[in-house]
């Protein structure tokens, strides 16, 4: 397997807080790997290491075989970076950011006008060529961020919690655009805040916590490790949800959670490792509900959520300390 980049024991230290400490990452060449942490994590520390924007105080890191501190050039040479905010100028007009652009980046004149227009087309952003990036909404602002980083296909992209603030329809237009970037051959690492932007984007997830890596797998491995699956229950009447609770605690000697709705309740099978084991106890658990004279109006069992690994992991409500 042909790896993007490696880290070894990355250490970053800013007086006496580690912000990042002793990461160790194994990226693939060509996919998208995801790292997912709260704000703090050292997510956006440990992406200035490897984009060569900051030295690390311990460790080893190589983009493609490069030192990043050793062979920087090298390393800035096949990579890109789009941050957390559009670095763009708000005074120029969206065709005139990235002409300027490509002309910094050795594009000749012609060339620099026809990879321009194609990247506007591609980033459906042909109409608004002519308009002052100031006027741009945010996702479109975000998918003009992300064309002037791919002016020069670069190796890797580096992106920066690339959705951070924006609506549901301009998210779904940026994933579309990393998959593309994608299946064009460049190596994406995408840190993120949001569980589904990992779950649906990345083949390979890192869960960074305080500095360090606190696990690293698929989204299928990352869900299995915190249980073979869920059980989501919807009762007939509130009242018996105490009494629903004391029972699935019980029977499958898990964790169960409440949230505001007063006829759901949620809770973690372990399954013994197997799809089948995880069956064989929601059903058991659902005699013994019908057996305490409890109600059950609605039963699923599916594969934990990220949510759900998340909260495992660092024991931090998803909702709290991940989403925006």
């Amino acid at each position: 397997m042909d790896l993007a980049i490696e880290t070894a024991g990355l250490v970053k230290v800013f007086g006496e807080t580690r912000a990042v400490d002793g990461v160790d990452l194994a990226v693939p060449a060509g996919t998208v790997y995801g790292v997912l942490g709260p704000n703090g994590a050292g997510k956006t520390t440990a992406v200035r290491m490897l984009a060569t924007l900051t030295r690390p105080d311990g460790g080893t890191a190589r983009v493609f075989g490069h030192d990043v501190v050793r062979e920087a050039a090298e390393v800035r040479r096949r990579v890109s970076l789009t941050g957390q905010y559009a670095s763009l100028d708000e005074d120029l007009t969206g065709q005139e950011n990235l002409n300027l652009l490509a002309r910094l980046l050795g594009h000749r004149k012609r060339t620099a006008r026809q990879r321009t227009e194609r990247l506007l087309e591609a980033f459906g952003l042909t109409d608004a060529a002519g308009r002052q990036v100031k006027g741009y909404s945010g996702g479109m602002r975000r998918r003009l961020d992300i064309a002037a980083s791919i002016i020069r296909t670069p190796d890797v992209l580096f992106l920066d919690e690339p959705t951070t603030g924006l609506d549901p329809r301009s998210r779904n237009q940026v994933w579309d655009i990393v998959r593309v970037i994608v299946a064009q051959g460049t190596t994406v690492l995408l840190t993120t805040q949001y569980l589904e932007e990992a779950d649906r984007l990345a083949s390979r997830i890192a869960v960074i916590d305080h500095g360090k890596v606190i696990a690293e797998g698929t989204p299928g491995e990352l869900k299995s490790s915190v249980g073979a699956g869920s059980v989501h229950i919807r009762l007939r009447e509130a009242a018996q949800r105490p009494d629903a609770e004391r029972v699935l605690a019980a029977t499958l000697g898990a964790t169960v959670q409440t949230g505001s709705d007063p006829l759901a309740v949620t809770a973690r099978i372990s399954g013994e490792g197997t799809e089948i084991g995880a069956a064989e106890q929601a059903s058991h658990a659902l005699a013994e509900l019908a057996r305490a004279g409890i109600t059950v109006d609605d039963f699923s069992l599916g594969q934990p959520s990220l949510d759900e690994v998340f909260l495992a992991l660092t024991d931090k409500p998803a909702a709290e300390e991940v989403a925006a």
